[in-house]
């Protein structure tokens, strides 16, 4: 285990509460990222100062809660934090023990104790109540030596190694105080295992926790929608979220989270699906290319709509507007688990419109025109996202046809337009304001000679230039000037098009 990532303003914290004979540990998450290999991105301290000492060892410092944690603000040095930060914080927890929790979520009374085992006990997870203690080998050198004693009253190195998920005593106590407990095992079980490691040696939850889970499950409705949805975030955006989720139904939380998901489950499709709704969902998550929570969401939840619209059994059973359907649901589902507005509008965008139809040489550049006027052209990366994950999740082989490239090729070249008078400086309404010209064919005469010019020479787009040009040009025979404007547009159009089609290989 590398100590060497405890950063400086960690150290220099513990230091001042011992020069004031305080106990100083880090503990928490911290400490298990470290066991685990991985940099800490948040430091806990626990001691057995009180809160009001705290802020008196360390002015610049708040105390905004009433479980006993002080916030310290210290010089930044986190390596992803924000470059304009001023400063990080490091959260200081006095040594405590909690009471019953009536409401299944927040203990009734926070009590102080002296002792850090105590403290240790209440903690969640065994991986998660390992302390250390950090103490110079040679007070009286000139160069401080640090030596770090590991406190593991509960055997969490041992399950760490194990790759085992454990609470901390009995697994239905620690539930029954805080429910979203059961959900946080889930979360660490898709965090920490191996996407692609399908053998016995990859992280579990013991099976007295798992039972427990299944048995107290209910309590799930007891804490916030907010709670909830922060958890259940982090499982779809976790290396293993299908397995996250599915580890969610065998406990029987999903039906407390996403009841309409669990509908899925045994419901049959047809000949163009091999897997129930229920695998199909799962496994378009878990084929996602894309890190966006709102696409993982889409991914997830695009067919959640076809137990509702199914007609029929069998290889001949119909789900006519299970998109439309599934986009309410989803809405609903969001709504419920109180995600925010925009995170809602676009998983839901996502599902209405992923049935999108598209076949080469059938679809038109006005109907990806209307596509994108529809879906908007920013979201159109995500939307092929979804479509990917739905192909994927079906057990097809490919998960970008030639179709869905040649898509791409045409997306990139409606929404560019490169050759269209849109691009000038000037209008028809302009000609007509600005040089008094009648409004009739000569004015997209004009307009094509200028495009031409100005393709040739872009610094000419400005509208006075383009407004002088149109004066000298509304003076001429303009049959030849048209000819050679169709003649530069015509090839520079072709041009573009050759270059899209060699990005996204298409002919």
């Amino acid at each position: 285990m590398d100590y060497s990532v405890i950063p400086s303003p960690v150290l220099s914290v513990l230091d001042e509460l011992k020069k004031r004979n305080y106990q100083g540990h880090i503990v928490g998450g911290c400490v298990r990222d470290i066991f685990l290999g991985r940099e800490p991105k948040d430091w806990d301290v626990t001691t057995n100062a009180k809160p009001e000492e705290v802020l008196a060892i360390f002015p610049d410092s708040f105390y905004e809660n009433d479980f006993g944690t002080v916030g310290v603000k210290v010089a930044p040095f986190h390596k992803d934090g924000r470059l304009d930060r001023e400063h990080d914080v490091i959260e200081i927890t006095t040594y405590r023990t909690e009471s019953a929790y009536s409401d299944r979520r927040r203990p009734d009374q926070v009590s102080f104790v002296m002792s850090l085992p105590e403290d240790l006990s209440r903690r969640d997870f065994t991986m998660n109540a390992i302390a250390l203690e950090v103490r110079e080998s040679d007070p009286s050198a000139e160069e401080i030596s640090r030596v770090v004693d590991i406190i593991d009253p509960f055997h969490g190195q041992e399950d760490i190694r194990q790759k085992l998920i454990r609470t901390v005593g009995n697994p239905e106590q620690r539930f029954g105080e805080d429910a979203l407990r059961m959900m946080r095992a889930v979360r660490l079980y898709a965090e920490l295992r191996d996407a692609n490691d399908e053998t016995p040696s990859n992280w579990k939850i013991d099976e007295p926790t798992i039972e427990a889970a299944q048995k107290h499950a209910g309590l799930l409705a007891h804490v916030s929608r907010e709670r909830v949805r922060d958890e259940f975030s982090r499982i779809i955006l976790s290396h293993s979220p299908s397995e996250g989720v599915e580890l969610l139904r065998t406990t029987r939380l999903l039906e407390e989270i996403i009841p309409e998901l669990v509908q899925g489950v045994g419901i049959g499709q047809n000949l163009h699906h091999t897997y129930t709704v229920y695998e199909h969902n799962l496994s378009a998550l878990k084929h996602c290319p894309s890190r966006s929570l709102e696409v993982r969401l889409a991914s997830l939840l695009h067919d959640i709509g076809k137990p509702k619209s199914k007609r029929g059994d069998g290889y001949r059973s119909t789900f006519y507007n299970h998109d439309h359907i599934g986009a309410r649901m989803t809405k609903d589902i969001l709504h419920r688990l109180r995600y925010p507005l925009s995170v809602i509008a676009k998983a839901t965008l996502l599902v209405d419109n992923h049935l999108f139809y598209y076949n080469v040489g059938e679809v038109t550049e006005a109907s990806v025109r209307r596509l994108i006027r529809r879906v908007g052209l920013e979201n159109m990366k995500d939307l092929m996202d979804v479509r990917i994950a739905d192909r994927l999740g079906s057990g097809v082989p490919k998960a970008k046809p030639y179709k869905l490239r040649h898509l791409e090729y045409m997306i990139e070249k409606v929404s560019k337009d490169p050759v269209s008078v849109k691009m000038l400086a000037i209008n028809g309404t302009s000609l007509m304001s600005d040089l008094g010209m009648a409004p009739g064919p000569k004015i997209g005469a004009i307009l094509d000679v200028l495009l031409s010019e100005v393709i040739e020479d872009p610094s000419q787009n400005s509208k006075e230039t383009l407004l002088a040009r149109a004066q000298v040009l509304s003076q001429e025979d303009l049959a030849t000037l048209r000819d050679k404007a169709k003649e530069v547009i015509e090839e520079k159009r072709a041009d573009d098009d050759h270059g899209i089609k060699n990005r996204h290989k298409v002919a």
